[in-house]
């Protein structure tokens, strides 16, 4: 965790929309928190650290690359990851600290080795490429293994953003799943980390369950040859993170209790159960890095009934970065979901229209992820049904990136009812595509 001084961090506003009118005997409160981080270029690094200004912030990256023997099936699946991770290292901000792991059934240091990162300007680059050649397919698979070398080479540096990017084409065979959570639970909140699957023949939980650990991005790269750009794109957006372990932090009144919080914007990633305490009736919700960008969170709150007439505060909403003393940072940004007992019956019962929208999104989600498991599992009706409810969904919240998505792996008869056939025939790329991506949302039409 960085150090920063309050100069050097982007400028976090926070907006609330809500319907705060509630029917009497009302307890469930529903808001929409957008936190919107700006200022890119302006930041400056962790203290401590010694970058020119306009270099960004201090950054660490550890490239995991699949080595496993199927990296060979076809031979120039072996050579797109060299090609991508080589893209990858031409995209590094001078002085960026890397390193680049093998990945097998062991974790291997490739470059710089030794145990520490390399400091990123032309010499190392070009010795990091040349270190590449190194990489060759043979031996299992053991995800865990590479999520720990990673964490203890990026610990290695002080620096301010630490990020992994992992790749892998095939199922984690040689440890069991027990190993590979332990590994997640050990690396969250010490970095971030996207992953990739390349090919067909990797498990998507697996894969999505890795990046929602570690609060980053996952997605399929079906074509090998679609690699370089996809990893040129996480680099710069790694490149583009500002501020690490940022947290938002609700703050509730006594007899009031947090029901659930959720990202819902830009991707679906529910977070309840990684609140921790921090202090009386408040608690901390880990979201990662921030760069230039923007996110929607949704709370639902229950509040303690009162009289019509009456308001309340239902919680607080701030933004904090620990710090290694154990203290925090407030980013000074502070956002109110208020309750209100109406006996006016229109006031009560209308849906704030982001809470809406965003109900339907978290919806969307889990219709795609229950009819892919149920078509899987044989049960044609139900798979049906649910993947027509997500037709329906995605057509109604104008979401069309998942309804073509979608159209690949039914014949949609009609959109807005819902009505769908399964296709006989779908391509297992566009399955894991759609089961892959069904947690990206579309922000609300403000």
């Amino acid at each position: 965790m960085a150090n920063f001084s309050k100069s050097n961090v982007p400028q976090f506003s926070v907006d609330v929309y809500q319907n705060e009118y509630l029917p009497d005997g009302g307890r469930e409160v529903n808001a929409i928190v957008t936190v919107t981080a700006t200022g890119g270029g302006t930041v400056g690094t962790a203290v401590g650290t010694s970058y020119a200004p306009g270099q960004g912030p201090s950054a660490g990256v550890a490239i995991m690359v699949d080595c496993s023997g199927s990296m060979d099936y076809p031979p120039t699946k072996m050579r797109n990851a060299r090609d991508a991770t080589a893209a990858a290292i031409d995209t590094l901000r001078d002085g960026t600290h890397f390193a680049v792991i093998g990945g097998t059934h062991v974790a291997k240091e490739v470059f710089p080795g030794g145990g520490r990162l390399a400091v990123a300007d032309r010499t190392t680059r070009e010795q990091a490429k040349q270190a590449l050649r190194k990489l060759s397919a043979g031996g299992g698979t053991a995800i865990g293994t590479w999520l720990r070398l990673a964490d203890r080479l990026l610990s290695s540096a002080d620096v301010g953003i630490r990020h992994g990017i992992l790749l892998t084409d095939g199922r984690n065979e040689h440890e069991a799943p027990e190993d590979l959570k332990a590994a997640l639970d050990s690396c969250a909140g010490r970095f971030t980390c996207d992953a990739r699957g390349v090919g067909t023949d990797w498990e998507v939980k697996e894969v999505t369950g890795i990046a929602s650990a570690l609060l980053g991005t996952a997605d399929i790269v079906a074509d090998p040859t679609g690699l370089a750009a996809d990893f040129t794109q996480m680099m710069e957006t790694a490149m583009g993170k500002e501020v690490a372990d940022v947290a938002l932090r609700l703050w509730t009144p006594v007899g009031t209790t947090i029901k659930f919080v959720k990202q819902v914007a830009p991707t679906v990633e529910e977070l309840t159960g990684r609140r921790t305490e921090s202090g009386p009736r408040a608690g901390d919700y880990p979201t990662g890095s921030w760069g230039d960008e923007s996110r929607d969170y949704h709370v639902c709150v229950e509040v303690p009934t009162a009289g019509l007439g009456q308001e309340m505060l239902a919680a607080r909403v701030s933004l904090i970065v620990p710090q290694p003393d154990g203290s925090v940072q407030n980013l000074g940004a502070q956002g109110l979901i208020r309750a209100v007992w109406t006996d006016d019956m229109v006031a009560s019962t209308s849906i704030n229209p982001q809470v809406a929208h965003y109900t339907g999104q978290a919806e969307l989600a889990q219709a795609i992820q229950q009819g892919l498991d149920l078509r899987k599992a044989g049960d044609m009706d139900g798979a049906t049904a649910k993947l027509g409810r997500a037709v329906q969904l995605a057509s109604a919240s104008g979401n069309a990136d998942t309804a073509k998505l979608l159209a690949k792996v039914v014949d949609v008869v009609d959109a807005a009812t819902g009505t769908v056939r399964l296709k006989a025939k779908v391509a297992e790329a566009d399955e894991m595509t759609l089961e892959t991506r069904s947690t990206k949302t579309v922000r609300v039409k403000k």
